[in-house]
């Protein structure tokens, strides 16, 4: 679901940001590599329901961290299914459901690379650079939040 980029505040080894550390059991908050996370919402294909479950379980998180920048990984709908991990966290966006903790939201087919609004994306949180490479052709499988 996400990269260890994190780490133990207790032992130092890297560790996820939910749960306590497989090393040495801290439940203390896990220390960020960086104010900005990614998360892969369709990994071990989860329901739609259930990836937005993840989502606002990972936000809760993020806001606890100081995270300031989440890329969701959604997929496209590529697999002929119609992309509802995509379409339920749109429509969840559109409709305000995070707006506690989202403070923008950018789809990915409407970000694409040198785009007006990529370049407004990088003077709002210039972290995002190494990040947006993904992002050449407008990728319609990810969703960039500003938190």
């Amino acid at each position: 679901m996400m990269t260890h980029s994190f780490e133990c505040p207790e032992c130092g080894n890297p560790r996820g940001m939910l749960g306590e550390c497989r090393q040495c059991g801290s439940d203390d908050l896990p220390l960020p590599h960086s104010d900005t996370l990614v998360l892969n919402l369709k990994f071990d294909s989860p329901s739609a329901e259930e990836a937005l479950d993840r989502l606002t379980i990972a936000l809760r998180r993020a806001s606890e961290l100081g995270i300031k920048a989440m890329i969701l990984i959604h997929g496209y709908g590529a697999s002929g299914e119609g992309g509802k991990i995509k379409w339920i966290v749109h429509d969840a966006l559109e409709n305000n459901y995070f707006s506690d903790r989202v403070d923008e939201y950018h789809f990915g087919e409407q970000t694409a690379f040198g785009s007006e609004a990529y370049h407004a994306l990088l003077r709002r949180r210039p972290g995002l650079k190494a990040h947006l490479k993904h992002f050449k052709e407008g990728n319609a499988g990810m969703t960039v939040l500003i938190l």
